[in-house]
């Protein structure tokens, strides 16, 4: 059994989330992910003390926003504005497979590290970008983090219920998103290189990727000129299709969209049979039409009892579609996400064996899996000079003193 990109070797030239979690992901699944970062300080992730008020430092030094997104990787310094970084890099690029960065066109342009440079070098580079706004248009080149991408594409004012304030979720859905369909292009670009012998450039931007994520409602506006109604909890037409408050103060969430098919055992679950043919109640349309009095009613039963014994009733009672709202903090001990490696354990240097985030996508004959921690800054850079492009240790010393790794 082997990693299915085993043999891939890739030049990550990336930092914050969008970039860095798309070379994880590729490292997940066999790939030599080689992340080149300045040596005066490196990704200015690692400079991060806080996110969002919380302390963001790990023992043995170090954030979880680094480790998170740079796992996978080995790390080489390297000082892209001298020509002697330059010359290094192009020789890394003629033995690599593909290099990924999310810096602007101007900056990748100036440091001379562009598709129409690399590929001079290596004609069948697969070039990555991860981008704001994507390759065309006025704002092409603009800067972009992943809060821009949520407003931008949409997706802050399509979550909440109406009439809610507008909401920014926690965790960089945007750089998330982004960096796995980049990760898919990257993957579709290696394939087409291997049937047609072609290198190429891909881009994946935070907004077209979000502006994807909500397909079915960006369909609803282009086809019938109307964005889909948000989901309001009490006045929810569906009332199957919702989410109540436990007696102790845990949430539980209904996803019985063909309603009329669960409503009789519902009914009995619930101990409010004398709704079961009530005309007010008795098909899914009348239920509709009077939704707002049946969600108090549910509310009120829902509320009599712990989550779990509910969780237990509509277990035993039919065969409903359900589930607890949990919180992040939560996943850690749900035996389902443990059981499918959706989080997953790694030894780590300083953590000890410790859970992490797994790799998303089940395949049973090559899994990808976590395999490495996130490198300190230049752990790698003497092994891979040396063993890859042939440096000796004379040459490195007078490479760092001159600042260039």
């Amino acid at each position: 059994m082997s990693d299915v990109l085993q043999g891939i070797r890739i030049l990550d030239w990336t930092a914050w989330q969008h970039g860095p979690y798309t070379t994880l992901l590729l490292g997940a699944m066999g790939a030599e992910v080689i992340k080149i970062e300045n040596p005066e300080g490196g990704d200015p992730a690692r400079g991060i003390q806080s996110i969002v008020g919380a302390p963001a430092a790990i023992p043995g030094g170090g954030n979880y926003f680094i480790e998170a997104n740079n796992m996978n990787k080995k790390s080489l310094t390297l000082n892209l504005k001298s020509d002697k970084g330059r010359e290094i890099l192009y020789k890394l690029v003629e033995k690599s497979d593909v290099f990924v960065h999310n810096y602007r066109v101007r900056v990748v342009t100036k440091l001379g590290v562009d598709y129409e440079t690399l590929s001079r070098y290596n004609p069948k580079l697969v070039y990555a970008v991860a981008s704001g706004y994507g390759p065309k248009g006025p704002e092409a080149d603009s800067p972009c983090f992943d809060y821009v991408g949520t407003a931008r594409s949409g997706l802050m004012m399509a979550y909440g219920e109406s009439g809610s304030p507008l909401v920014y979720p926690a965790g960089g859905i945007a750089d998330q998103g982004g960096a796995i369909m980049l990760a898919f292009a990257v993957v579709t670009a290696l394939l087409a290189r291997e049937r047609l012998g072609i290198g190429q450039k891909v881009e994946i931007s935070q907004v077209g990727s979000m502006v994807a994520l909500q397909g079915l409602n960006v369909m609803a506006s282009l086809l019938v000129h109307r964005e889909m109604n948000k989901h309001d909890r009490k006045k929810a037409t569906n009332p199957l299709w919702n989410h109540y408050l436990c007696q102790d103060g845990k949430w539980l969430c209904l996803a019985c969209f063909q309603s009329d098919r669960y409503w009789h055992d519902f009914c009995e679950v619930m101990g409010i049979q004398e709704l079961e043919n009530d005309p007010k109640f008795d098909n899914m349309v009348r239920r509709g039409e009077n939704c707002e009095e049946l969600v108090c009613i549910l509310d009120k039963r829902f509320i009599t009892k712990p989550r779990d014994e509910w969780l237990k009733l509509l277990k035993e009672g039919g065969d409903f579609i359900f589930t607890p709202v949990q919180s992040v903090s939560d996943l850690g001990n749900d035996p389902q996400i443990l059981a499918n490696d959706y989080i997953t354990y790694l030894d780590h240097p300083e953590l000890g064996r410790t859970k992490v985030l797994g790799f998303p996508i089940t395949m049973d004959k090559t899994p990808g899996r976590m395999r490495l921690p996130a490198p300190k800054l230049g752990q790698h850079t003497e092994e891979l000079l040396i063993e890859l492009l042939g440096y000796s240790w004379e040459e490195l010393s007078q490479l760092r003193d001159e600042g260039v790794i």
